[in-house]
């Protein structure tokens, strides 16, 4: 074979495709940022860093990650696009080498009760097929395996033109689902409590009914005393068996009362329909409580939990049912079906083996398939939405993560980091906000925002090195080095809390005191056991304050006035000066422009356009009406003290004209937690995770308890912010509360007064007490990971 011969000697030009190799961004403004221009450079790793609410997430995800989504979606046919999302274009002027998003973010799964974390990931589809396959004995395909899918079958004659004819032919038809029939693929059955839904004692007219919504003669009362299926008048506890079983169980009726046509149905399956099939957490507080009171949640007596019907518990492949494999840890799943040699599926094996390897390798090993995925953590939620990309062939695309370490102790961090350099290695460019310094020293380059939150953030204080950020002279490069010291001396307790013979989920028959009246941080290793020791053996109740993580919800109607009850006094402050009703200055009822409703925009919506949002030109974006802002308070109206700063508005209603205590209280709170930039009226859409978690602990902090738990307070928290945290819970256990913190941060650990750490491992290789002590204690005996991790962590 010859080849031409080379004629020059010099290496030639790069290529022009080659060129492109940064992300630019010029003249960014989405929520607080200031004209932001930076350029990040691709296949690299970039972390993004400053204090909570500076403007990370606003240039990562509402900027770079959604304009990169739009894009994608305008290529897209208009009939597609009618189906999915639509964006708006960020605010931005020009945003150049963009390449393909997948983001990863830190959004809770779906808390339906049907999905699990085998449904979230795929790795259940797969089992299914696999039993369908190698299941003995053979009862079906993949859906006989399945807890969404019903039993079902129907027979009948269908009608059909044939040739000029009509025929009637018989058909019959069924489908072999796996539901369990009686909880219908919930794992658990719900019973009522009678006597929560009404007074025996009483008649329907005397008001028995007691369920919300069913009192003081509205239709919903009116149906029962009304029907003709009971007696109105009589007790019900005088009820004939007849009257009881129509008024608590009778089937769908259509019937008229005072005229008009209404549809009759027993007590129970009305309450089982329009309350209990609704998410809990998207209840009423007031409806949430009555659930919680009249409801118990059991596990379901005919499948045991499995959610399955008998005849899919029954197939099974060397002696392993679907049920046995998705209630197995996934670290011994995978060694089970790496031990299963059949040729014939071999493709669906090594699919599945690399899915649950993927689990192990990020440090999900301990969970099991069927656990359900709302109850996972922020942390384990956002690790299980990577599994799905770390096995992928795609190159040169930009993943961006959500504070990926959150929820991770010291010792899983590093594997972490390994996965973070690993896709970044194969070409592709990853963006990470993030605020613990073990990340960050590992990224290509830095990009600090700040120098504070909210107003007083939104520029970019530094670009670079890691080594540059040590001596940039920002509040992260100042705090990059800080180590808390171990405590000298310790608060003692004043007394204990008991908890014998604990076996939540994987722990293994625990005795531990928790001392009161003192810092208590409970830790471990990830999957360790220490949510279920503290939420399964501490019952939120009387005398106990829980703040865990899940999520605030809101619309953009919602803001921090109204989430913390803030709004309550201003309301009646306003209409007690002014001789007025405290409705006028809510822009949710009387107050409200009648042009935008009281949403201070109008949006018009353009089908599979992103809608326009345009300022209503009624009330020039106030959301009130022209009358209600005639009226005034310390000489400010409602709209002026909206767009307050909690700073601001705690010294306007700590004195003067404007003196409301109920008010000042809540304000003093807020700024306690170190939220004292947030404006009142600002939409709590806007607000980042560590501050919707503050925000939270604000509005706890006013319930009456001695005991505080609290679940990683830390998350989403910058360096500086963890002092100010420190300081607050040191201030609420020198006001003679009990605190009870489960934490992973080492200067939590290094400022607490008591540590018990749970460990050694994960899952089964959990659930043990492994020490407990000072952390002065802790650090000296090394004896387990996490006293390896805060005595480097101290310098001793």
């Amino acid at each position: 074979m010859s080849m031409a011969p080379r004629t020059d000697t010099q290496s030639p030009a790069p290529h022009v495709a080659d060129s492109h190799d940064l992300i630019r961004v010029h003249g960014a403004r989405e929520n607080n940022l200031k004209d932001v221009s930076i350029e990040i450079p691709k296949r690299r790793l970039t972390v993004f860093t400053g204090v909570s609410g500076s403007g990370k997430s606003s240039l990562v995800f509402d900027t770079i990650a959604a304009e990169s989504q739009r894009l994608i979606n305008e290529t897209y046919s208009a009939f597609v696009q009618g189906f999915m999302p639509t964006l708006a274009r960020p605010e931005v002027d020009v945003l150049d080498g963009l390449t393909t998003v997948i983001t990863v973010d830190q959004q809770r799964l779906g808390a339906d009760p049907r999905s699990t974390v085998g449904t979230a990931t795929d790795a259940n589809a797969m089992l299914r097929i696999l039993f369908s396959r190698l299941g003995k004995p053979h009862i079906g395909s993949p859906k006989a395996f399945s807890f969404n899918v019903a039993s079902i079958s129907g027979a009948g004659a269908v009608t059909m033109e044939r040739g000029g004819q009509t025929v009637k032919e018989r058909r019959s038809f069924s489908i072999t689902g796996g539901m369990c029939p009686r909880c219908e693929g919930r794992g658990s059955v719900s019973d009522l409590d009678l006597t929560q839904l009404y007074d025996e004692s009483k008649s329907l007219s005397e008001g028995a009914i007691t369920v919300p919504g069913y009192t003081g003669g509205g239709w919903n009362s009116r149906l029962y005393s009304e029907s003709g299926f009971c007696d109105p008048d009589k007790p019900i506890r005088k009820f004939t068996k007849k009257e009881l079983h129509d008024f608590l169980h009778r089937e769908p009726t259509r019937m008229k009362i005072a005229g008009i046509n209404m549809t009759y149905e027993g007590l129970i399956p009305r309450i089982q329909r329009s309350m209990l099939a609704k998410d809990r957490e998207g209840m009423q507080p007031h409806i949430r409580e009555f659930v919680d009171r009249a409801v118990t949640f059991t596990t379901c007596p005919e499948c045991d939990g499995t959610r399955l019907n008998e005849g899919a518990r029954s197939s099974k492949i060397k002696g392993i049912s679907i049920a046995d494999a998705c209630a197995m840890e996934i670290s011994d799943l995978a060694e089970w079906v790496r031990g299963l040699d059949e040729p014939s599926v071999a493709p669906l094996l090594t699919a599945l083996q690399q899915t649950l390897d993927s689990f192990v390798e990020i440090g999900l090993g301990y969970l099991s398939l069927d656990r359900p995925a709302g109850t996972l953590s922020g942390g384990e939620a956002q690790r299980v939405k990577m599994i799905r990309h770390l096995g992928s062939s795609l190159t040169d695309v930009t993943y961006v993560f959500d504070e990926p370490t959150i929820g991770l102790h010291p010792h899983d961090i590093q594997r972490m980091n390994d996965l973070l350099l690993r896709l970044r290695d194969k070409g592709n460019t990853v963006l990470v906000v993030e605020h613990k310094p073990e990340t960050i020293a590992i990224a290509d380059h830095v990009v600090d925002l700040g120098p504070g939150a909210g107003t007083a953030g939104g520029t970019v204080c530094f670009e670079g090195t890691v080594e540059g950020l040590r001596t940039g002279g920002t509040i992260t490069g100042r705090h990059f080095d800080d180590r808390a010291a171990v405590k000298e001396t310790v608060r003692k307790p004043t007394g204990t809390l008991e908890i014998r013979g604990a076996r939540t989920h994987n722990l293994q028959g625990v005795d531990v005191d928790i001392p009161l009246g003192v810092l208590a941080v409970v830790t471990g290793v990830a999957g360790s056991g220490k949510s279920s020791l503290v939420h399964g053996s501490i019952p939120a109740g009387e005398g106990v304050v829980s703040v865990d993580q899940a999520a605030i919800r809101g619309s953009r109607r919602s803001n921090p006035a109204t989430y913390t009850g803030l709004l309550d006094p201003i309301r009646k402050a306003f209409a007690k000066v002014n001789g007025v009703k405290p409705a006028l200055f809510s822009a949710n009822s009387e107050g409200a422009c009648p042009t935008c409703n009281g949403a201070g925009v109008i949006y018009t919506d353009l089908a599979m356009m992103a809608g326009v949002a345009t300022t209503c030109e009624e009330c020039e974006g106030k959301r009130f009406q022209a009358s209600v802002l005639d009226y005034h308070l310390g000489g400010r109206d409602i709209s002026e003290v909206l767009a307050m700063s909690v700073t601001e508005a705690e010294e306007f209603f700590g004195a003067g004209e404007a003196a409301t205590p109920a008010a000042h209280r809540i304000l003093t709170r807020l700024a306690d937690v170190g939220l004292g930039y947030l404006t009142l009226g600002q939409p709590l859409t806007t607000l980042s995770g560590g501050e919707r978690q503050r925000l939270k602990l604000a509005t706890h902090m006013a319930e009456k308890g001695g005991v505080y738990v609290l679940d990683e307070p830390t998350a989403g928290l910058h360096l500086a912010d963890v002092e100010q945290l420190l300081g607050l819970l040191d201030r609420l256990v020198d006001a003679g509360k009990s605190v009870i913190v489960v934490e992973h941060h080492q200067a939590v650990m290094a400022h607490a007064d008591w540590i018990i750490d749970l460990g050694p491992g994960a899952g089964h290789d959990g659930g043990r007490l492994v020490f407990e002590g000072t952390p002065a204690d802790l650090v000296a005996s090394r004896s387990t990971l996490t006293g390896e991790h805060l005595a480097t962590y101290v310098g001793t």
